[in-house]
């Protein structure tokens, strides 16, 4: 699959460009060649491959700050998350390995899980932070923590439930679990290299409801939040510190990564890596009231267009601190949106998934298939398009790479570094193969056009069941049927054999970048 650029030619590209010039107006120094780049990884929770304007011309949700971006930089259109929901696409971001190899083989973990990324294991964190990058997360954790405890569970439930709907007595505290809130966790986000961290454990719908700067909590726990169950604006009772405001989160966690860049402009001689992941628009749909009614999709599209208005901040400051040139801004989302067909019509019929089959925790498409800009106006030449097939994962071998660091066989295993695609010196596909797993642990592989999924359905309980005489597994030719309708897994005996072969070779090999 060949590297391509093509120019934008939407009015709406052209005009959020000058917007977004308009906003960031200032005098900016030319980066150094030699100089290495700021780094950005911003991830929204649950935002569809069809919300931003960029990717679906009939988004019913305005997102002028991420067709900006577009405009601006490079739209992948072949990017995918390492899984179908949160927690192991989070663990893939931070180490370059897919999750299936750690315990987490289906679900995800509660806010109450240990930490699940290994000790001594090394993160894009730990590793930029030994090229000399200060380095930092603000957002949403969900990687597990180990908290201090004042007593310990009878067993430790992992929330590790394959459901279509986690209901409100899942992810609940342990069974005798009492942790003690004045002290901090071990193994957080400073425990795995980042020298800055200011996190919510888990998803804005599981307790405990805390921030935890630098591995303490800003508050101790002390308020048992009743939980709210009114449809979109939904979150599990539990702990909760006191004043603890979900309207807030959003604005709060972009309020500390603004912050951030404009603190690290005080120390232009070293870089730095953020590690931006947004809780939103996951459930609970919280939009501030200056942004109710902002869309055409609901609460949904309104908390969508709060998102937006977050990245245009990181924009505005990225720009008055003279910073935007030389970083390398990437916005993505960790997993497919939650909506389902019955939402389409109830919420605008607004296509979150544009084209794609299948939502959140679905091994189909719109369950990983992600949105991926990437800006570096450095670098990177605006308006252009990549349709190589790259993964989340591979975020730990770019930034290897341009930090001039070569990695051990053990990190990164599943890291292919996306650098030439963004510099435009790609000339042929960069990886072999991407691996795609479901909510239930249901593996499928892509490979060039070619799909293959290792079982029936989506790997979710999203859909009817099977059909009577459906073959075992699933084969989809995705540059002529990328909506997965036709199953050719009969007609390919060989391709199947083929993929099916290779994925078990990933699967014993422990990783699927080249040695």
């Amino acid at each position: 699959m060949l590297q391509h650029f093509t120019a934008f030619c939407r009015n709406r590209f052209v005009l959020a460009a000058i917007a977004g010039g308009l906003l960031g107006a200032c005098s900016q120094p030319e980066p150094d060649a030699q100089t290495p780049p700021n780094i950005i990884f911003l991830m929204a929770d649950d935002m569809g491959y069809g919300d931003p304007g960029s990717y679906n011309e009939d988004s019913k949700i305005p997102t002028p700050h991420m067709d900006y971006l577009a405009a601006q930089g490079m739209r992948f259109t072949d990017a995918h998350s390492g899984s179908a929901v949160c927690t192991p696409t989070r663990y893939g971001v931070v180490t370059g390995r897919y999750a299936w190899r750690s315990r987490l083989k289906s679900g995800v973990l509660s806010g109450y899980s240990r930490s699940l990324i290994e000790p001594g294991r090394m993160t894009v964190a730990s590793m930029l932070k030994g090229s000399g990058y200060h380095t930092a997360v603000i957002g949403k954790w969900h990687l597990g923590l180990d908290w201090s405890t004042l007593s310990e569970p009878q067993s430790w439930d992992e929330g590790n439930k394959a459901t279509a709907f986690q209901g409100a007595s899942d992810f609940a505290k342990p069974e005798g679990l009492e942790i003690d809130f004045t002290k901090p966790v071990t193994h957080g986000p400073m425990d795995v290299g980042f020298d800055y961290s200011y996190i919510i454990p888990a998803s804005l719908d599981m307790a405990p409801y805390v921030y935890l700067e630098n591995n303490a909590c800003e508050k101790p726990a002390t308020v048992h939040e009743p939980g709210r169950f009114d449809g979109p604006v939904f979150w599990r009772p539990g702990e909760a510190a006191e004043g603890f405001d979900f309207y807030d989160v959003l604005p709060n966690l972009t309020r500390h990564a603004v912050n951030y860049i404009r603190q690290r402009a005080e120390s232009p001689d070293q870089p730095f890596f953020l590690y931006f992941p947004l809780p939103a628009p996951h459930w609970p749909w919280v939009p501030t009231e200056e942004f109710e009614g902002r869309s055409r999709a609901g609460l949904y599209g309104d908390f969508v267009v709060q998102v937006d208005a977050q990245i245009g901040m990181v924009i505005a400051a990225l720009k008055e601190t003279g910073q935007f040139d030389n970083t390398l801004f990437v916005v993505t989302s960790d997993n497919g949106a939650e909506w389902d067909p019955s939402h389409i019509e109830e919420f605008g019929h607004h296509a979150n998934h544009a084209s794609l089959r299948g939502k959140k925790r679905d091994a189909w498409e719109g369950g990983h298939r992600m949105p991926f800009i990437a800006t570096w106006p450095a670098r990177v030449a605006q308006g252009a398009t990549s349709d190589q097939t790259i993964c989340h994962t591979d975020l730990m071998a770019t930034a290897a790479e341009i930090a001039g660091v070569e990695l051990p066989s053990d990190a990164g295993e599943d890291s292919v570094s996306f650098l030439p695609a963004l510099t435009g010196t790609d000339a042929g596909p960069l990886r072999e193969a991407v691996v795609h797993h479901s909510v239930d642990g249901t593996f499928a592989i892509r490979q060039g056009h070619w799909k293959f999924v290792d079982g029936q359905g989506p790997g979710s309980n999203q859909w009817d069941g099977p059909a009577p005489g459906d073959p075992p597994g699933q084969l989809y030719d995705m540059d002529a049927d990328r909506h997965e309708d036709s199953n050719l897994y009969k007609e390919q005996p060989e391709v199947v054999g083929a993929l099916k072969q290779l994925l078990e070779r990933y699967k014993s090999e422990g990783r699927s970048r080249p040695r």
